[in-house]
């Protein structure tokens, strides 16, 4: 017996918050090169510090981390002092603010996440292995384009909150 599919527009669009659930407990496919469920999680962190380096060249503190993954800040400063531990992460001074301390990647971090985003790639290409090429690649782009807007929507929110 088969799943029943969504067909309706409504089935779509309810189905979807269950799937992005799943996508989170199925990280770790057996693909090569594997990242440690500890490593895992370590990424969450490691990823905020290594986007704000390639982009916005924000600074990432304990606060920032809390607020990106919506946890309480002293959850997000278990979690860093984890990555310090590790080696992925190191403390330093703000460039702007003397008296505040800022994350960045080691060369361990950078080559754990080098590694998570080849383990990200296998698994993709696993997973979509026989779906048409375009296929595949329409929904990489419409995955970036969802991330994208959720990113903008999070922006904004903070913005606004910041205003008040």
């Amino acid at each position: 017996m088969t799943k029943h599919e969504p067909q309706t527009a409504d089935e779509l669009l309810n189905a979807v918050g269950p799937a992005f659930g799943k996508l989170r407990r199925s990280s770790l496919l057996d693909v090569e090169n594997p990242v440690s469920q500890k490593d895992l999680s370590r990424t969450l962190v490691l990823n905020i510090v290594l986007e704000a380096e390639q982009g916005d060249a924000r600074e990432v503190t304990v606060g920032a981390v809390a607020e990106h993954l919506g946890v309480d800040p002293s959850v997000a400063s278990r979690m860093v002092s984890d990555s310090i531990s590790a080696g992925y992460l190191v403390r330093a001074a703000s460039q702007q603010d003397g008296r505040r301390t800022v994350l960045h990647l080691s060369p361990e971090g950078r080559e754990l996440m080098s590694r998570f985003r080849r383990h990200q790639r296998a698994a993709f290409e696993q997973v979509t292995g026989d779906w048409a090429e375009g296929e595949r690649l329409e929904f990489a782009r419409l995955m970036l384009r969802y991330v994208a807007a959720q990113d903008g929507l999070r922006r904004r929110a903070a913005e606004r909150d910041a205003a008040r």
